[in-house]
Order: structure tokens, then C-alpha cells, then sequence
């Protein structure tokens, strides 16, 4: 595995540097610091400053390269990832406050938009991983996203939980919400979202990750952060998926930009398959009343 940690040289970034360093070393990753000075000024003291970083690596068995670029930094991070295949970067996200539909730095998302490889963003001061939320939707194409959460916490010896929020129904629909709050009973039925969560913890199961699924109903930003802190999770995985056209870029729902805003903990947003064509409402509902 090769993982990508940026820098701009300054203490802030050192949570990127630390997280980087939890996953390097059970990864047993190639490790590439990049640090980029927007002004020729910059270059002397960011060169001082990533030869701090990197040692701090090196107390962590992590022996990086260290790579210094110029410019604009979304910029310079795209043209890394483009000559260099990457399979995870790590990047800092500082706080701008409450304000607007951006909380913290617009470099962040212009990242996650702008990369290939997944983005894991450094919140907090996490001092070890061991449980992660994956926000699923319940659908296919997270798989993707799934197998890679799959893989690190196999490294580092994670557990995982397949998070589903649903929205709350009309009461008509009462029986239906029963069902699907059984997890065991859900994850035996034929239905849409029974068959994806069941394939998605079996592909954990696989990895030899301890895994469970929990469901909740009502809003989705709020449930997710009630099942957070309900959980003392350590990393929180959401999604993008792959814009269509001739550009590459990735589109950041609301969910996941929502989510990047409130967390006090790191987020992972991996990148997810394209999704293949919706059920229709009546196999979806009759699928929950049947076998697998």
C-alpha cells in the first residue's frame, strides 16, 4: 500500500503526520510526506519543518520520503496523485467556523473533489483506531468503500459497524419499520437493503474484521452522530461517487460535507462504485417477505 500524507509545515498539520503514522506502520505502506510552500520564503522553514515531521514518523517505524513542491496546494496534491499511484491520502482540515455550508478549510473539499485515490481527513487528536462507523446507505455501489475500510482495519485490528439510517415512515408503515429494526431478521430477508448489508458484512467476515450492523430511524446527519458518540467510534467512513462525463472528479453529497463539518473524530471518505439500477418500490418491499 502507498499512502500520501500532505503538509504545509506547520504545527496544525501534525494530526495528519500522527494519523498517517497509526496506519503506515501495521500497513507496513510506502510513505511519501509531501509538503508544498505556496512562496519561495516558505521553503527553507517548511524543509526544517517536514524533517521534524518525518522523524516523528521515524519513532513509529514509518521511514517516509519527503517530497517538496510549489504552488497552489489543491494543485500541487492533484499533480502528486496523478504521476504517483496512490492509495490513500491524508490530509489536515482546519476549523473556519460554523458558518455557511463550509466549516473548515475549502482546500479540504476541493481535495476529496479533485483526488483519486480515498481521503482519510485529519480531525481531532485520535491516539489509536480501533472502531470504525461506515455510513452505508444501504446500497451497492459503498461496497467499494466497505472492502477498503475492510482492509485498514484489518492492519491496525478494528472492528467495523455497517451504520443504515432510514428515514421515518408513514405509520401505514409500522410493521415494515418492525421488521427492518430486527437486524437478524433484515439481514435474512431477500429485500434490497437486507442482501447488501448481509454481502457487505460477509466481505468484512472475510477480512477477519469483527462486524455488526446497526439501523436507526429518523434524520440522517443527527443519527449518525447519536450512533458516534453512542459508540466512541475512532474513524467515521462516508462516501463519494464518480461525476459522470469526460472530467474526473467526485461529487461530495450534502451528507458528506454535513458530516466533515460537525466531526470532532477523522473522516475517511472512500470512493465508491457507480450504482447499478434501483429495484422497483414493489420488489423492494416484497423482497422483505421472502427467502434469501
Amino acid at each position: 500500500m502507498k499512502i500520501l500524507i500532505c503538509s504545509d509545515g506547520t504545527s496544525s498539520a501534525q494530526t495528519a503526520i500522527d494519523l498517517g503514522g497509526l496506519l503506515a506502520r501495521p500497513l507496513t505502506a510506502e510513505t511519501t510526506l509531501l509538503g508544498i510552500a505556496e512562496k519561495s520564503e516558505d521553503e527553507q522553514p517548511l524543509r526544517q519543518a517536514l524533517d521534524a515531521q518525518a522523524q516523528s514518523l521515524r519513532q513509529r517505524s514509518v521511514s517516509p520520503d519527503i517530497v517538496v513542491q510549489f504552488g497552489e496546494p489543491v494543485l500541487q496534491i492533484v499533480q502528486q496523485t496523478s504521476k504517483s499511484k496512490y492509495d490513500l491520502v491524508v490530509i489536515g482540515a482546519r476549523w473556519t467556523g460554523a458558518v455557511g455550508h463550509y466549516w473548515r478549510s475549502k482546500r479540504t473539499y476541493e481535495v476529496i473533489k479533485a483526488i483519486q485515490p480515498p481521503v482519510l481527513v485529519a480531525i481531532g487528536e485520535p491516539k489509536e483506531l480501533k472502531r470504525f462507523v461506515v455510513c452505508t446507505g444501504g446500497k451497492e455501489f459503498i461496497e467499494q468503500a466497505v472492502q477498503f475500510t475492510g482492509k485498514l482495519a484489518a492492519a491496525v485490528g478494528a472492528s467495523v459497524t455497517l451504520l443504515h439510517v432510514m428515514a421515518e415512515p408513514p405509520a401505514m408503515f409500522a410493521d415494515l419499520v418492525r421488521m427492518e429494526e430486527n437486524v437478524d431478521q433484515l439481514l435474512q430477508s431477500n429485500s434490497e437493503l437486507g442482501t447488501n448489508l448481509r454481502r457487505q458484512k460477509r466481505e468484512l467476515d472475510r477480512l477477519g474484521v469483527p462486524a455488526e450492523v446497526h439501523l436507526r430511524h429518523g434524520i440522517v446527519i443527527d443519527q449518525v452522530f447519536e450512533e458516534v458518540r453512542a459508540g466512541n467510534y475512532d474513524v467515521i467512513v462516508t462516501g463519494t461517487s464518480q461525476a459522470r462525463g469526460l472530467l474526473r472528479h467526485y461529487i461530495m453529497g450534502d451528507l458528506t460535507r454535513d458530516i466533515l463539518n460537525r466531526s470532532n473524530v477523522p473522516v475517511l471518505v472512500a470512493r465508491a462504485g457507480p450504482p447499478k439500477p434501483a429495484r422497483t418500490l414493489w420488489k423492494a418491499v416484497k423482497g422483505l417477505f421472502g427467502k434469501p
